[in-house]
């Protein structure tokens, strides 16, 4: 034993490490008991995160390893110091992480990954949503940041300062540590590849699996997984992009003959079904989180009687569902149209800043006047450069508002009530110029933040969900109080939608139900106080919102005109959750994974899946899409002809 003793650092940090994890792992089993316990074999979560425990300690230990065994004794006691730096540095971050899991589980269902990175970008908002929602946790967390730390620089010298041991002795020993440590952090001596992520996934509950991970390797994973966004083929599977797009066009319902331009390959004409000698303004009011269950009409919870008395002067589309559960799909679904990647939202990607398709840049080339209209700052999520580039041109936000007159701002901005005062004023003062407008309320976002006296509290408690639902519902009956008594009120098409649901969990790997959102189309020739009970996806609403404008329109959009989509053709809706992407028909899932197989089943409702037998065709299907969209991004081709 005293021979190894020169490895005793590592062995303390690797005892130090696996302690931190495995009393987690454990705390959050116990905290999640009741839900994990449903999934059969649930006890493989902890050889599972022992095994992933160990690969991450290996990778952090490469470098000591290399530096103790290599450098002679007086080189390591004049670099003793940098052990006990680098080693503290990897066990408080996986300290932090491991702390900081719990409340972000709660909120998404899963270890942190890369929205975790993507909220750092935005401290302003992350910290107020904290400070006002998460006292109790913050204060708990730094308690027990400052209580390790002043403990373990005492300690450090003792635990992590290289012992003397003869140089011989090392070299010797060196061949032995180093397979040691290279089978720790592969291990495996028979795959091919390195153990990662996709080996952590034993049951069909994401939550379950993502347990079986410490925080520190899902969030070093998100980061070393970004040079692959983007790259279907390393993710799902390879597909050439031509047959991805011959199968993504059979979705799409168009004939052959619309689509026009080889170069790009989804542009194609839509006709109107009703040809007008002026077109229509289109509004489009982007509900923050505003789900099927919050919504009374889709048999939710009694929340919404605004939108619920508004449904009898529109369509409401009861089994629309949203793509994604981050606002930048919402967006990107309902502005863009465009499919879910494995990528980012095209808000935040490069190559989509500037000559991507838009609504507001297809009809600001027919002589619309564009907005997008936000209560908050547009910088958030990269919203205002994507929409300055992409045929958006003025961005009313936060500087915009006169705080003096403003009915409330929290720490997301200004309330939504501001938010529909804002917007019809500035509609009024288009005049008779033809508009196109996106606005985006804030208020249902934690901290549910709302004025007094708009509404009979749901919740005893003000700040909660359920009563910033009601407000949000509140400011979109004020919002159409306001317009309807305006000139262009009977001139406009108005869409309100949800940008996703709240909290996105369940015990699936994509948990369906959690996608269900509401879609309301109000406006001239819109069937009023009719249901479209189809399955629909997110991606349908711009394409069907062209259908009532007016006019012949080019587009790029493969979503559907639900309005002139035969009887007789299957319902389809397409879902991301985190890394996994469902591909619904009917009652038809298949779920695609990373470097997984591709998995099928029947739904008997939207929470309960039966696992049934792959249909390699709709697997093909799935696979197509995301192909597609990764191809027509990577390649610029989802642009109007003539956009550089």
């Amino acid at each position: 034993m005293k021979k190894i003793i020169f490895i005793k650092p590592i062995l303390n940090f690797f005892f130090i490490g696996l302690l931190i994890t495995t009393i987690s792992r454990l705390a959050l089993f116990f905290v999640f008991k009741e839900r994990v316990m449903q999934t059969p074999d649930y006890w493989m979560l902890f050889p599972i995160g022992l095994r992933m425990d160990v690969i991450l300690l290996s990778y952090i230990s490469f470098l000591p390893v290399l530096l103790l065994s290599v450098l002679p004794d007086n080189y390591l006691q004049k670099i003793k110091k940098f052990f006990s730096f680098y080693f503290l540095v990897f066990l408080f971050l996986l300290f932090f992480m491991e702390l900081a899991s719990y409340d972000f589980i709660k909120e998404y269902d899963t270890r942190p990954n890369k929205l975790f990175i993507d909220y750092l970008i935005y401290p302003k908002e992350v910290v107020g949503t904290l400070i006002k929602s998460y006292m109790t946790s913050m204060v708990l967390f730094f308690i027990a940041i400052g209580i390790a730390l002043c403990f373990s620089i005492k300690k450090a010298p003792f635990w992590f300062y290289p012992k003397f041991v003869a140089y011989r002795t090392k070299l010797i020993l060196f061949p032995l540590v180093a397979f040691l440590l290279f089978f720790g952090a592969r291990s495996s001596l028979v795959s091919k590849r390195p153990i990662n992520a996709s080996n952590a996934i034993f049951s069909t509950d994401q939550l379950t699996n993502s347990l079986g991970l410490n925080s520190l390797y899902t969030v070093s994973f998100a980061l070393y997984s970004l040079k692959n966004e983007g790259d279907a083929a390393k993710m799902y599977g390879k597909m050439d992009a031509q047959e991805a797009i011959k199968r993504v066009k059979k979705y799409m319902e168009v004939p052959e003959a619309n689509f026009t331009d080889s170069e790009l390959p989804l542009m194609h004409l839509q006709k109107t079904s009703n040809s007008l000698a002026k077109s229509y303004n289109v509004v489009v009011f982007l509900q923050e989180s505003l789900g099927a269950e919050y919504v009374g009409s889709l048999c939710g919870l009694p929340l919404t009687p605004e939108l619920d008395k508004l449904t009898k002067e529109g369509l409401l589309f009861t089994n629309m569902y949203c793509t994604g559960t981050r606002s930048v799909r919402g967006i990107e679904a309902v502005v863009t149209g465009f499919l879910p990647s494995p990528s980012e939202s095209v808000v935040k990607l490069s190559n989509s800043q500037t000559g991507f398709y838009t609504l507001a840049e297809n009809l600001r080339e027919k002589g619309y006047q564009t907005s997008f209209i936000y209560g908050g700052m547009a910088n958030f999520d990269n919203m205002a450069a994507f929409f300055n580039g992409n045929g958006f041109s003025k961005i009313i936000d936060e500087k915009d508002y006169d705080k003096s007159k403003a009915a409330f701002k929290g720490t997301w901005g200004y309330s939504d009530e501001d938010l529909a005062v804002k917007a019809n004023s500035y509609f009024k003062s288009m005049g008779n110029k033809p508009f196109f407008s996106l606005m985006f309320s804030t208020s249902n976002h934690e901290p549910f933040e709302f004025p007094d006296g708009r509404i009979q509290l749901y919740d005893k408690k003000k700040n909660t969900v359920h009563n910033a639902m009601k407000y949000a519902d509140f400011s979109i009956g004020k919002f159409f109080e306001l317009a309807k008594k305006e000139a262009y009120f009977k001139n406009t098409i108005f869409l309100v939608i949800a940008d996703h649901n709240t909290r996105t969990y369940g015990k699936n790997l994509v948990p369906i139900n959690k996608f269900h959102i509401p879609a309301l189309l109000i406006g001239p020739n819109v069937p009023k106080g009719e249901k479209y009970t189809k399955l629909c996806s997110q991606i349908d609403v711009a394409p069907t919102l062209l259908n009532f404008i007016g006019m012949d329109i080019m587009n790029p959009m493969p979503g559907r005109n639900l309005m002139q989509l035969s009887s007789n053709v299957p319902g389809r809706a397409i879902m991301q959750f985190h890394d996994n992407n469902a591909f619904r028909i009917e009652n038809q899932v298949v779920v695609l994974q990373p470097n997984k197989e591709p998995l099928q089943f029947e739904m008997k409702n939207d929470t309960v899946l039966i696992p049934v037998k792959l249909n390699p065709e709709m697997a093909k299907d799935a696979l197509a899409h995301i192909t597609t969209a990764s191809y027509l991004y990577k390649e610029r081709k989802y642009r109007m002809k003539g956009q550089k």
